[in-house]
Order: structure tokens, then sequence, then C-alpha cells
């Protein structure tokens, strides 16, 4: 292991007087130029050996975080610094990618502020020299020590992830602590997580992501086809009360003949990788209160971080971890639909639950939205829209405050609407000229009726009309059927038999509403009994159930740390705007990946079933 130390007592000048240098400018930290000192000296004063060539080295001392050492040969072979190519350190410590290490010491660089701070760092340095010399386990107890090892450095490391997600906002509301999700600041705990990224095939990664503009075309199309929406939901409407009530909503735009020119679309459309077929396919696609644009950046934030600091031991590497900047990419989305609106009095209304354990995941768009454009957001619980709001020649004001997006992180279940109050405010919302995210045609086209209905053959064709743009789409598409008409019986009798290989979906969002395992059995039996409860059937679709690969990741949850199988689902983000027939943006707006034990059927982060994790291509 090659160990070099830089010593000094100022900085400007870092070094002592065995390395001359000049200082420049070099790269850009953000918007703060980062200084840097080139400087030369013989090999031999580092590795002690016979080499003469000279090394230029160049010092990046960047502000804040890390500060960067460059070695360039001059020429001649030097096998003892062969790994010394890139070194990285903060707070003292440093970090070669290709396995060195640099000790700094200096007045201007942060470091630890204790002694036990310091013994707590070199543990950590030598448990990763542990496991980075380890790479065969020989027997038993070669292994157990390894793991050992490994259990005493996650220990270590778990302090850091919870800093980081403490100082950077990856935060939800502590259910534990009262009053938590409804007083912002009362009771913050950090978000679930993946202490690190979970693998993920890169080919597949990239085939979610290339489909996110053609699933953003396909619900735009659906949501303009009346007559489609109103037939394929026909019958759920009979058996289901809250698909029902939208219905009459749509109904009733339409025979008022009030248009929504303006469409704008947060959608995000969630994946498995399935290993008995091998095919990436779709769960479902979110066309109401797509969660985790916020958190889900910041978690991509923190595994970068801490694989820079650590990836080391556990075989990761920084270049694996796609960009993601879905926080942002909504931001922009909302400040055009804003534009596109004309008013500039105007503001931006986030409708919201009355208590929210997912509120700093809204409050990281809307301070977003604020820093980039900037924009105004005000949040209302359908009750208070319902209090305050009016409308002046469809013009809706919340208050005297005129308003000209309406974005929805409420409305998408039945326990939203506990009066008959929310239902006129989501009434009124839709009557008025505002932009909303999702208009009521929008929320119909992400129902689970419609994803069945365009999996029939044909239908995704009448829609998207370009052949290889179909076929890439219904290749995402698992098994659905109903659960009525013709085919019915004999599915429903396989689903009877077989119950592990599908999934009773009824027409819901939010997470824990999906029936699984031999409870589809015993729920398809209850529902055949009769003929009055076989109506009943239309208010669910039968889907393939999924099988993911497993995985073994570190959860963190609560402060507590815990070893897991697990499986992951992939949620790649998708921004649409279009104002009458033109297209002003169709994006792919980056992704999320939530992890959950591999023995859980419900995959929710907000419910409470998964964490926020990234992907780590493979």
């Amino acid at each position: 292991m090659t160990h070099l130390k830089l010593m000094g007592h100022g900085y400007p000048p870092l070094l002592s007087h065995q390395i001359h240098g000049v200082w420049g400018s070099h790269g850009v930290w953000g918007s703060h130029p980062s200084p840097c000192l080139s400087f030369t000296f013989l090999r031999n004063r580092i590795c002690g050996g016979n080499c003469s060539s000279p090394l230029a080295f160049q010092l990046l001392l960047h502000p804040w975080h890390h500060a960067s050492l460059h070695v360039h040969s001059g020429g001649g072979g030097g096998f003892c610094l062969q790994k010394l190519h890139s070194l990285r350190f903060s707070r003292g410590r440093g970090r070669c990618l290709g396995g060195g290490r640099i000790v700094c010491k200096s007045a201007q660089l942060p470091s630890a502020s204790s002694a036990t701070a310091v013994m707590r760092e070199d543990r950590i340095d030598k448990l990763v020299d542990r496991v980075e010399t380890t790479s065969v386990v020989q027997d038993w107890e070669e292994e157990k020590e390894m793991r050992m090892v490994m259990k005493e450095l996650v220990d270590l490391i778990v302090p850091e992830a919870l800093a980081w997600a403490s100082l950077n906002g990856l935060v939800v509301g502590d259910k534990s602590i009262k009053g938590s999700g409804t007083n912002v600041g009362l009771g913050m705990v950090h978000a679930p997580l993946s202490l690190f990224p979970t693998s993920f095939p890169q080919n597949a990664f990239m085939q979610a992501v290339q489909l996110a503009t053609d699933f953003n075309i396909l619900i735009d199309r659906v949501s303009q086809d009346t007559q489609f929406l109103q037939e394929a939901l026909a019958s759920t409407q009979k058996v289901d009360s809250f698909t029902a009530r939208l219905l009459d909503i749509h109904s009733q735009m339409l025979e008022e003949g009030l248009k929504q020119e303006i469409q704008l679309g947060l959608h995000r459309s969630d994946y498995m990788l399935d290993m008995a077929t091998g095919s990436l396919l779709q769960v479902e696609i979110n066309t109401i209160s797509s969660s985790f644009a916020g958190l889900g950046s910041l978690i991509s934030k923190l595994h970068r971080y801490l694989i820079e600091w650590y990836g080391d031991a556990f075989g990761l590497k920084v270049e694996n971890l796609p960009e993601n900047n879905a926080m942002d990419a909504f931001a922009e989305a909302l400040a055009l639909a804003w534009k596109e609106f004309g008013d500039t009095s105007a503001v931006v209304l986030m409708v919201v639950h009355k208590e929210e354990g997912n509120m700093y995941d809204q409050y990281w768009l809307a301070s977003r939205l604020w820093e980039l454009y900037p924009q105004k957001v005000i949040r209302r619980t359908l009750a208070e829209v319902a209090a305050e709001a009016k409308l002046r020649d469809r013009q809706l004001f919340i208050g005297e405050q005129a308003v000209s997006v309406v974005y929805y992180r409420s409305g998408y279940a039945p326990a939203d609407y506990p009066s008959e109050a929310e239902w006129m405010a989501r009434l009124l919302l839709e009557r008025s000229s505002a932009v909303k995210c999702p208009s009521i045609s929008y929320h119909l086209a992400g129902a689970k009726k419609i994803q069945q209905e365009l999996a029939k053959p044909g239908v995704l064709e009448r829609f998207m009309p370009d052949r290889e743009v179909a076929r890439k789409v219904r290749k995402s598409f698992a098994g659905l059927w109903s659960l009525e008409g013709e085919g019915s019986a004999q599915v429903i009798e396989e689903a009877i038999s077989n119950p592990q290989a599908f999934v009773l979906k009824p027409q819901r969002e939010g997470g824990g509403n999906n029936i699984y395992g031999a409870d589809v059995s015993t729920t398809l039996r209850e529902l055949q009994k009769d003929e009055e409860q076989q109506g009943l059937l239309a208010a669910y679709i039968l889907m393939q159930r999924m099988f993911p690969t497993i995985s073994s990741s570190y959860l963190l949850r609560n402060g507590i740390w815990s070893l897991e199988d697990t499986v992951s689902e992939l949620g790649v983000f998708g921004t649409y705007l279009r104002n009458g027939h033109n297209v002003v943006l169709n994006k792919e707006a980056g992704h999320l990946l939530r992890t959950k034990v591999s023995n859980s059927d419900e995959g929710g982060v907000a419910a409470g079933f998964a964490v926020l994790d990234s992907p780590y291509l493979t």
C-alpha cells in the first residue's frame, strides 16, 4: 500500500520546502473557481527507490468538500506508484480510487474536531484495508471474520449516511411523534433508505428511460379519447363508487363544453425486471401525485457521496450511478405550465393531505421551483379549497390570490374525499381555467382498468400508429386480464388454482391495496358466489405476478440497519406539457428505485413497505 504524507501549515503555501509549486486556476466547483497547486519532485522522494524520473502532481483544492491530487508520470516505470493515480480527501482523510492513501494536514482543510473522530476514521481506514486486501475467503473462520469486519464497517458508515440525510433534507415525518405530519419541522427522521445502491442491468434501465416519452404521448392521446375512457370504465363505474364519481366529473366537463387546452403531466412509470421471462415489465403508470422526485434526487446524491468515500470496500464505482435530476425536471415542467398560462401574478396551488408524512418531498419541489424560476407555491387541502376557492370567469382564486396551476399531491384515493365538500372542491378546480396536473381525463387515463384495456390486441395500436413505437411499448406490458366478458371464466379458474402467479388489483393508488397469494383464490371465490357478487369483479383486474431478481441490501429505517434479501422496482419519471396542438415539453425526467424485503408483497415507501434506493448500473 502506498502512503504519501503532505505536510504543511498554511493555505497557501500548503506544502513543505521539498516541493516546488506555483498557484494557478483549474476547473470550476459550482460557480467558484478551484485553486490548484502544481508541483514536481523526484520519485525517490516518495518510494525511496532508485527511480529518478520526475512526477508532476496537481493538487486541486475544492471549496467545501474535497481535494484531488492528480499524478502525471514523466516517464519510466515506477511500479510502486501505479495505484496512486487519483486521490480524494475530506476532513483530513483521503482515498485513492486505485487503493492508495493520502494524509493531509492543513489549517484550511476541514479536519476531525476530536480525538474520538480521528480514532473512528482510522478504524474505518483499517477496516477498508482489511476488506480490500481479502480477495478470496479461504475457510469458514475467515468468512466469519469478514462478516464481523463488514458489520463493524457498516456500523461506522451508517452515522455518515444519517448525518448527510439530516443535513441535506432527505427526511420524512416521524410517525411516532404526534403532529409530525401536520407541523412543518416537527418530528423529522431520515427517509427509509438503502445504504448503497442496488445493482440493475444497464440495458433494462435504458429501455425504461427510452419508454418515458412514449408513455407520455400515450397518456395524452388516451385522455383525449372521451368515448374510449367512458366505455372502458363503464362496467367499473357500476361497482366502484370512487371511479364513478371521477367519471361523473369527466362527464360534466363534457356536457358543459369545458375543455382543458393546456395539459400538464408529471408521470412515473414503474417496472420490475422479471426473472421468469428475463423481461422488463411495467407494473403501472402513475398520472396523479407521482411522488419522490424530490427525495429520489437526494438518495442518488447520498449514494454518490458514500461511494466516493467507501465504494472501494464494496466494489462500487461512482461512474455506475446514473445522473438523476427528477426534482429539477418537475420544477421545470411546473414553471413552463405557469408560463403557458400567461398570468405573472398567479401562483401554483399544491393540493395536499391534511396530514402528510411525506411533506418534505413536496416542499423540496416547491423550494426548487422558487430557486430556479422563481414561482410561488401555496398549499391547501381539498377541504380548504372548498372553503376558500372561487371562480371569476373561470379564473381560479384562493382568497384574492390568482392560481395558474393546480398540482395534486392528494385526491387519488377515496379517503381524500371524506365529505361532499371535497368532491365539490374537485369539481370547482376542474371547472376552472387553471392548468390541472392532472386534469380529470389524465387521472382516468392512469386507471388500472385502462392499463388492462390497452393490453388487448389492437387497442394500443389505435393510439400508437407507429408500428415500431407500439411494438416497443407493448414489449413492456405484463399479462393483464379483465374479470368480465369473453375468456374471463378461464383466467379466473387459472388464478384460483395457481394464485401465486397472479396479482388481483383494484382501481386504487397509494400502495397497500393489491391482493396476493392465497388471498387471490379466496377473493375470487367470494366474488363468484352469486350473480350480485359477480358484478363486483369489474372493480378489479388480474395481472401477471412478477418475480424480480433477489439482491442483498443494507436497509436503514429509524436509524437502525439490517442486511436483507431484497427486490426492487424501478420508476422512471416523465414530464409532458401540451398547449392546444403544440407540444411544449416531452421528456424523460429522472428515476427512482424502491427496494423492499423479498418476502413483502406491497412496495410503497410512504405506505411503509419499501425504502428509497437508486440503481447501480451493471
